[in-house]
């Protein structure tokens, strides 16, 4: 376990360090895309402004993975990596190479994002219906 443990956290020290030169990278050329005057017609600002937008959710990705990483150097630090948080079982480490910083095992992940789907179907089916009778009130 302890070998395990040690060869993760060099993958995930490994990967947050690719991730926060990435970050870097990409505000750099963010900064270097966003100084000076609009240039060319509107169809190339809209370009330009999509692009920008793009760059942006992508940085809050990565500053998310980050963050994830963290949390599972700090289960590395606290003796509770590789231990679903769902059902205690061990995550294999084959999951765990593909996504070190997993707090889940597949099954329990699975039913984890199925519930999910299933409350946000469920709440978009409201807000439909609510918009619906609100239509039929103003009628």
């Amino acid at each position: 376990m302890k070998d395990k443990q040690a060869e993760m956290k060099g993958i995930l020290l490994q990967m947050k360090d690719d991730t926060l030169r990435e970050i870097s990278k990409a505000m750099k050329s963010g900064t270097d895309a966003s100084s000076g005057e609009p240039s060319g017609d509107i169809y190339d600002q809209a370009s330009s402004e999509r692009d920008r937008e793009l760059g942006l959710i992508l940085g809050d990705r990565e500053r998310e993975k980050v963050r994830n990483i963290d949390e599972a150097l700090q289960r590395i630090a606290d003796g509770e990596y590789g231990i679903c948080e769902e059902c205690e079982e061990e995550i294999p480490l084959g999951r765990l190479k593909v996504v070190p910083f997993a707090r889940y095992c597949v099954k329990c992940k699975a039913d984890i994002e199925k519930q999910q789907a299933q409350t946000k179907r469920f709440e978009e089916d409201r807000a439909y219906r609510d918009i619906a009778m609100g239509e039929e009130e103003e009628a």
